[in-house]
């Protein structure tokens, strides 16, 4: 059982006059002392740089270029709780939670609402070979110096004002470190669970460092287990060192009322190899900020994703590949289905610097569109400045293809087993990606239930959110 005490202010109380910006302004001076509290100097020593910027930047707008196709001002018109310390919540984790992912052979890090959930109490798990995994907040503590130099230094605060935001007001979430040389065959698995009696605001922060040598495979699981309305704003920073190894898969499965806004930075150093999938499956917004930035020659990047969605839901990919240095290289596959009302977004770009020579860059997203009321904007880019490169990039947005489906019923498969076959085979070239096997199957089940219309949520799932 879980209980947990509780310090918030309502953002319901807002005075009509202030804009977005102030009121979270106003918000993070009138809690200053709740939000620094249980945070260490490491943390806090960049909070008022960064309240400042978010003074200056704000909620992006549509006139944002890297925003155009996302209206994310609305999603914070809403009035939300913002806690500053975790909510006190009576339940037993097991009760309501029973899904099949959690089942996978993993070390597993619970996070409920942003903050940490402590295993028997203790918010640091060590395990034998020396990797560390709990609360970010304890760790900053407790590991100063893995913290040092690397702890908001990808994040853009500077240009993004959701960045800045969660610069300021994030207390916690997940810290993982992998030391050198370490190989991990069991992945690490991070779920995220929003559950509350009022409508919610959560900020939370992760922190992955894999060190030279060291390979790791890491989940992380979105779940909403209760029906109000909730907004994420999340940040995370990898660093993957010399000649290491990472597969980071994020699979969001909230409901129409949740909206998440999530910022993921990598860096790669020389000869690393990096493979992120992110696959949303279900939720009524979301829009996803990837940034990898190839630092080291021979560093590889493999970017996959897939998205599903239907009704009025919306979701929006962005990503960004910086070839800094020579001899790298990346391959980018984002695939989606799109049904009834739903709109989706994809703006990707590859920067090939002027020294990066012998890039090989390839970037590819296409999307199904199942009705004439759905809509995709995609806007692949390259801005090449090296001369003796291997780039491409395209895109395509179309419907079913009438050839294959006449092929399919002509054998006597109905037209309804037809589409779905193939649909499911178009969005299977990205799973496919996923080279934990029981994983992969299980979400090969998901998705094949998401596209027969049934929920979403896993089927062993007590929850009817």
């Amino acid at each position: 059982m879980f209980s947990i005490g509780v310090n918030y202010l309502s953002m319901a109380d807002k005075t009509s006059t202030l804009s977005v910006r102030d009121e979270f302004v106003n918000l993070y001076l009138n809690n200053l002392d709740l939000i620094t509290e249980e945070s260490s100097e490491l943390m806090n020593h960049y909070r008022e740089e960064a309240i400042q910027y978010f003074r200056l930047l704000g909620i992006p707008s549509v006139k944002n270029e890297k925003y155009k196709y996302s209206k994310i001002e609305p999603l914070f018109g809403y009035d939300y709780e913002k806690y500053f310390a975790p909510k006190k919540i009576l339940f037993n984790i097991d009760d309501i939670f029973r899904c099949d992912i959690p089942e996978l052979d993993t070390h597993l890090a619970l996070v409920l609402n942003g903050f940490y959930l402590p295993n028997r109490a203790n918010k640091i798990t060590e395990l034998p070979n020396g990797i560390i995994m709990g609360s970010l907040a304890e760790a900053s503590r407790l590991y100063p110096n893995m913290f040092k130099g690397r702890y908001n230094t990808l994040a853009e605060n500077t240009t993004d004002g959701l960045v800045a935001m969660n610069t300021a007001f994030a207390q916690d979430g997940v810290f993982i470190y992998v030391p050198r040389n370490v190989v991990e065959a069991k992945p690490i698995q991070i779920i995220n669970l929003l559950m509350s009696d009022e409508n919610q605001l959560v900020q939370y922060r992760n922190l992955i460092v894999v060190e030279d040598g060291a390979q790791a495979k890491v989940l992380v699981c979105d779940h909403t287990l209760s029906p109000k309305r909730f907004l994420s704003n999340v940040v995370t920073e990898i660093f993957v060192g010399r000649n290491a190894s990472l597969e980071f898969v994020k699979m969001q499965n909230e409901h129409n009322d949740s909206a998440q806004i999530t910022h993921t930075y990598v860096n790669q150093q020389r000869d690393s190899h990096l493979v992120t999938n992110t696959l949303t499956l279900h939720g009524g917004f979301i829009r996803n900020n990837l940034f990898v930035t190839l630092s080291g020659e021979g560093a590889d990047a493999q970017l996959y994703g897939l998205y599903l969605t239907d009704r009025t839901q919306h979701t929006d990919n962005f990503t960004y590949i910086d070839h800094a240095v020579p001899n790298c290289t990346s391959n980018e596959l984002y695939k989606g289905i799109l049904d009834d009302q739903a709109t989706g977004a994809f703006n990707g770009k590859i920067l090939v610097r002027r020294d990066a020579q012998k890039t090989q860059a390839y970037q590819s997203n296409n999307s199904l569109l199942l009705t004439a009321d759905a809509r995709m904007n995609t806007k692949p880019q390259l801005e090449i400045y090296a001369d003796d490169v291997k780039c491409s990039h395209g895109a395509t947005v179309g419907q079913l293809n009438n050839e294959a489906l006449f092929y399919m019923r002509a054998r006597g498969i109905g037209e309804r087993e037809a589409k779905l076959l193939l649909m499911f085979g178009f969005v299977h070239e990205v799973i496919k990606k996923i080279s934990i096997d029981t994983l992969r199957e299980r979400i090969d089940d998901m998705v094949n239930r998401r596209l027969h219309g049934e929920l979403s949520r896993c089927h062993n799932c007590l929850m009817h959110c």
